[in-house]
Formats: structure tokens, sequence, C-alpha cells
């Protein structure tokens, strides 16, 4: 018998989530319990009632995601906020949040694994948040055409800004929303960089800079480490896991 106390306490440990200072809304850790076991892992990018219906009808009871369910919080338990709790506590499935830790992990993180998606190893941190690194960047030897050749192998859209150098030295990485990146990759000297997405404003800071900028989509760029986690955590633990793809575009 595999215990929820058991899966949250490696979660917490292997992503270091108290050295994490995140936005208040994120709530990492366990958001809600379920009646105390796992007998299958589930992960998905997005809370919500769409991912947590397929979760419990998949069988799923420990369901592991990247953006939590107390972003908007606190909100009456009424509509479509009674149906994502009423969901999860009807269909015994936990839910258990990471977010930053999840982009920063040097080893099962969104931006270490976009990286490795390159062949790249990251060397130098990127985005430096109380201390804790979010991003990274990694050397780059091929022109910035066989980036985005690269990337369109791996991700079904790709949104290319392409206003830096054509044979760009280093290239960093912000999964999600690359805006608050932008300010952070003019200080650095870096040029290019992969992300979700980014305001319409940052395409003419991207002109007057001189910055590539590969736009891979928010939630594309973000299922890598919430399935790295439900992974690892399932080959730990000998449970199944499976991925709850929801369709998202964005």
């Amino acid at each position: 018998m595999v215990y929820l106390e058991d899966l949250v306490a490696y979660c917490n440990e292997r992503t270091r989530i108290t050295a994490y200072h995140d936005a208040p809304g994120a709530k990492n850790g366990l958001q809600v319990p379920n009646r105390g076991t796992v007998t299958k892992i589930g992960a998905a990018v997005d809370a919500g009632l769409g991912p947590f219906r397929s979760a419990v009808k998949a069988g799923v009871d420990f369901l592991i995601v990247h953006h939590g369910m107390y972003w908007d919080m606190p909100q009456l338990l009424t509509g479509p906020v009674y149906d994502r709790v009423s969901t999860l506590i009807e269909g015994n499935c936990a839910l258990y949040s990471n977010h930053l830790p999840l982009d920063g992990h040097p080893e099962i993180g969104n931006n270490a694994l976009l990286a490795a998606q390159l062949g790249l190893v990251p060397d130098q941190p990127f985005m430096i948040i109380d201390g804790e690194a979010v991003g990274y960047s990694a050397p780059w030897t091929g022109t910035r055409s066989k980036l985005q050749t690269q990337l369109e192998s791996h991700y079904d859209r790709v949104v290319p800004i392409r206003c830096g150098s054509e044979s760009p030295h280093r290239i960093a990485f912000c999964s999600g929303s690359g805006n608050s990146a932008m300010k952070e990759l003019i200080k650095t000297g870096i040029d290019t960089m992969v992300t979700g997405e980014l305001r319409e404003e940052w395409f003419n800071v991207a002109q007057e800079r001189g910055i590539n900028v590969f736009l891979c989509g928010h939630y594309a760029t973000e299922v890598h480490a919430v399935q790295a986690l439900a992974a690892e955590l399932a080959t730990k633990f000998n449970l199944p896991w499976e991925f709850i793809r929801t369709g998202n575009p964005l």
C-alpha cells in the first residue's frame, strides 16, 4: 500500500519546495487530499474541471499539476469552483501543485528539459529569484535557423521573433510566460531566448534591443516537468502514471 503522505514528502524534498518564494496564489504542495492512499499517479499542467474529470475517469488518485487551484482565490464555493472541488473529493483524487520549483529544478525542471530537447546542457542560471534559479542558459554553436528548425520538430507552433544575431552564442530558457524574463535577458546580454509566450509590447523591445525570441506556447513548454516528476515518482513507488492532456493551444 502506498500512502499519500509518502508521495507528498518525496515530491516536496525532491523539488526543494520550501526554497522558492513563489507567488502567493501558487500554494505549492498538497492542495486537496484524498482518503490517504494512492494507486495511480497523474500529471497535468493546469488545475481545472476538465483535467480533474479526465484524471478521475482514468483512475488517478494523485494528480500533480504545475498551475494549482488557488491563483484566483478566495472565491465562493459555487458554480465552476464547486464543480472543481467536488470532482476531486467525490473522485478521491488528491491534488498536488508545484510551480516555480518545477520550472527551476536543474534535472527535472521545465527549463532544464527544454534545453535537453535541443541536446544542450545548461551551465548558467537565468532569472534568479530570491537566490534560486528559475531558468537557465546554455551555449549554442548553430544558427538561429537551426534553432527554429529544432524547436519546430518538438512543438506544433513556434512563433519566431528574429531580431537578434543570426548566429547566437547562448540561449536562455524560460518556460511559460517570458514577460518577466525580457528585462533579465537585456541585463545578461544574451540575445536569444526560448519561452512560451509574450505580451504584444515586447516585440518592439526585441526590435530595438536586437533580440531573438522563439515562442513555443505557455502550455506546451510546461508539460515537461510534471511528467518527469510523475514518472520518477511512479518508478520510486512502483505505481502506474498517466499524463492528462487537455489540448490547450495557448
